[in-house]
């Protein structure tokens, strides 16, 4: 086995708090058994399986840049390489991230049956996002996405406003080019549609205890994802440590993700090898 480093990072302050530490703390019962980031684990009714925590690459990812897409091509594709090495199958990928390249070539050296790639198009008209599911497929070296997300969704009404590009992405699934489909969102208003949507197979949400980056406080965000798991959708969550703001308090935002009973995968973005060895190592001592 080898020798887990962990960090010893500092990051001044954190931004904004919704609930204290000990006010959520106390309200969750302790971690339920034994977790391990490698854990394999079935997507909703989506048939998808793949590992607990999914390998993020985008971290502060806007115009087709992220702090991993800065690791170069083969900086990051051996950083998906060693997670695949521990177990993680779950590459989460994004147009916006400009990391399709560097996913490709960590596909290259790997079975790519074995791995879930997820990615996310901006695309909101059936013309832009043929294009973006013929484009993404060229880009990441593959035949089909096994999950395709529309990225960022802010509007109430996206479900009627982007008719055409859900079209597309279900004859993409049907076409088998696109195994599972779904969203992220941006606003607690687009977030309550996609719980309510039969169209959504995945919701892809921000979640964390301290409200940092969310689209509402946390207790709001919870309610309406485990909405969205009763009716049989796949939760994933990201922004589990607050796109940074929780990096010196790694244990106490995992301990709140697994302690919620609710998600059934998640995604971090760590952006060196040794920061993603102490991610996995922590999720597998994480308590409450």
């Amino acid at each position: 086995m080898r020798r887990r480093d962990f960090l010893a990072r500092s990051v001044a302050g954190v931004a904004g708090t919704w609930l204290t530490s000990k006010s959520w703390a106390e309200a969750l019962p302790p971690v339920a058994g034994k977790f391990s980031a490698s854990d394999i684990v079935t997507l909703g009714q989506t048939g998808l399986k793949t590992s607990r925590l999914a390998c993020g690459t985008g971290t502060v990812g806007v115009s087709h840049h992220s702090n991993q897409s800065a690791l170069g091509i083969q900086g990051l594709a051996d950083l998906l390489l060693q997670g695949y090495d521990h177990g993680l199958r779950f590459f989460d990928t994004a147009d916006s991230y400009g990391t399709h390249a560097h996913v490709a070539a960590a596909l290259k050296k790997l079975p790519r049956e074995k791995i879930t790639v997820m990615s996310k198009s901006w695309a909101r008209d059936e013309a832009g996002m043929r294009a973006d599911i013929d484009r993404f497929r060229k880009e990441l070296g593959t035949d089909y996405i096994d999950i395709l997300m529309m990225h960022c969704l802010t509007d109430d009404n996206w479900t009627e406003k982007s008719r055409g590009a859900m079209d597309a992405i279900s004859e993409a699934q049907e076409k088998g080019i696109v195994r599972a489909h779904g969203c992220s969102c941006h606003t607690i208003g687009a977030l309550r549609t996609a719980a309510k949507s039969p169209w959504v197979q995945v919701m892809l949400s921000r979640v964390n205890p301290i409200g940092s980056h969310m689209d509402a406080d946390p207790a709001t965000v919870v309610e309406t994802l485990r909405e969205g798991r009763q009716s049989g959708k796949a939760i994933v969550g990201m922004k589990i440590l607050g796109q940074g703001d929780m990096r010196t308090r790694v244990d106490e935002a995992l301990n709140y993700a697994l302690s919620l009973d609710l998600l059934h995968a998640f995604t971090i973005g760590a952006e060196n090898r040794k920061e993603q060895l102490d991610l996995i190592s922590r999720v597998g001592a994480a308590h409450a």
